[in-house]
């Protein structure tokens, strides 16, 4: 623009009589830059909530590259406006995970972030309990949260008392996941172990919501088809996370004779320590067999213990080796690894970008405002040959994904190894 205006007054000394009509041209060029202004394409934020610090540093790191890597592929854009993208931490280092109070705070941010429309997180369901009313009552809004691997029923179906509608503050839906609930994910795990063979199972829970739910859901199914559960409670019993070790626990295990132990939590929770002690004081697990749920899924620290070779573990999706060959799932790991020099760190990684998928669609088709975004968010339906993940990205009245599979794996050589493939009717 200076140099343009520099060129008109060198041509006013020169020539005074072409005054008007220079005049008329800066009119012009003020005109076109004003016009060029207000036709610029909006930027719009969207964000991650993850854990960053603690055992989920890696896999939250994985979920954030995938969602670069998405927004990257789509040079930025939604329909007509330009995206970037926002990083939060929910975790901190004294906790090692998740923490309460950081998940309210960034709750809070989120919404005075004017720039920013919408949330993909949490990993933790009990942080996601915190977040979603702070979100539902935004003026502006509500502004949608998509999780990428929240599991916990009650966030929105009936589940524990006064739930999903504690959540819910305005009476409306903001919260959608693209991976299945743990009722779900007990029922097939239960369902797995009696093919195994299993007649009788303790079952242990890390006292947060997440790891209750889901070993709740395993008790109830397992009584079902007539397995003996052997803890007591409809959760089984807590693991102190604080402890040392778990020789006085495994000790009272071991004298009731099970075939398997059942883990109903996160790995981020003293995990390690759970896991070398179960083998050494029951065995290795092809002599008693042991069984988690996807909060052990997607940790190295976890596949590196030798005491972790034979374990089973069932992911409330698609695992990456089952996504679909030949469409946009497999591209999307092709360039990944290219980019990245790496494959993901879990399938939840890839199930974050799935997440993101979800948001950007309905911004693309909204005005750019929190209040339309939510509402496009009702009519997201994205096919299978489209999905980053190979499934279809459509939700239900509740917010849940209508896809139900469960992936069963096994540790195997370091590595999660695809066992079999559950879909829940």
């Amino acid at each position: 623009m200076s140099n343009i205006l520099g060129k008109v007054y060198l041509l006013m000394k020169k020539n005074p009589a072409k005054v008007a009509l220079v005049a008329l041209v800066a009119a012009a060029v003020s005109l076109t830059l004003v016009s060029s202004s207000s036709n610029a394409a909006t930027t719009l934020y969207i964000s991650s909530d993850l854990p960053k610090q603690g055992g989920s540093a890696d896999q939250s790191e994985s979920t954030n590259k995938a969602i670069k890597l998405l927004l990257k592929r789509m040079n930025n854009k939604a329909g007509k406006y330009i995206i970037k993208f926002r990083e939060y931490d929910n975790s901190t280092a004294a906790k090692g995970s998740w923490d309460d109070a950081q998940c309210a705070k960034n709750a809070q941010a989120h919404v005075a972030a004017r720039d920013e429309v919408a949330v993909m997180g949490t990993y933790n369901s009990g942080c996601a309990k915190i977040i979603v009313p702070i979100l539902n009552q935004d003026p502006k809004g509500p502004m949608i949260m998509v999780s990428n691997a929240n599991t916990n029923p009650g966030l929105t179906k009936a589940w524990d008392p006064g739930e999903p509608g504690k959540y819910y503050p305005n009476g409306k839906r903001n919260y959608y996941r693209v991976v299945t609930t743990d009722d779900n994910q007990g029922a097939a795990a239960a369902e797995y172990a009696k093919s195994l063979g299993v007649s009788k199972v303790y079952v242990l829970n890390d006292r947060q919501t997440y790891g209750q739910g889901v070993a709740k859901s395993f008790t109830t199914n397992a009584k079902k088809l007539g397995l003996t559960v052997l803890s007591s409670g409809d959760a089984g019993e807590g693991w102190d996370d604080k402890a040392t070790n778990y020789e006085a626990l495994f000790t009272k295990i071991k004298a009731l004779n099970p075939d398997m132990v059942y883990v109903g939590g996160i790995f981020d929770l003293n995990g390690g320590q759970l896991v070398k002690d179960k083998v050494k004081y029951l065995g290795d697990n092809t002599k008693v067999k042991f069984m988690m749920p996807d909060g052990f899924t997607g940790y190295p620290d976890f596949l590196a213990l030798p005491e972790a070779a034979g374990a089973y573990l069932s992911f409330t999706g698609l695992d990456i080796s089952q996504f679909p060959k030949g469409g946009a799932a497999e591209d999307f790991q092709d360039e990944y690894l290219l980019t990245y020099g790496e494959a993901p760190t879990s399938s939840f990684s890839v199930y974050g970008a799935a997440a993101a998928q979800v948001i950007l669609d309905a911004i693309s088709r909204s005005n750019g405002t929190r209040k339309d975004i939510f509402e496009k968010m009702k009519t997201v339906n994205i096919s299978a040959a489209k999905s980053v993940v190979g499934t279809q990205l459509k939700f239900d009245k509740n917010g849940d994904i209508l896809s139900k599979d469960i992936t069963i794996l096994n540790v195997t050589d370091k590595k999660e190894t695809f066992v079999k493939k559950i879909t829940v009717k």
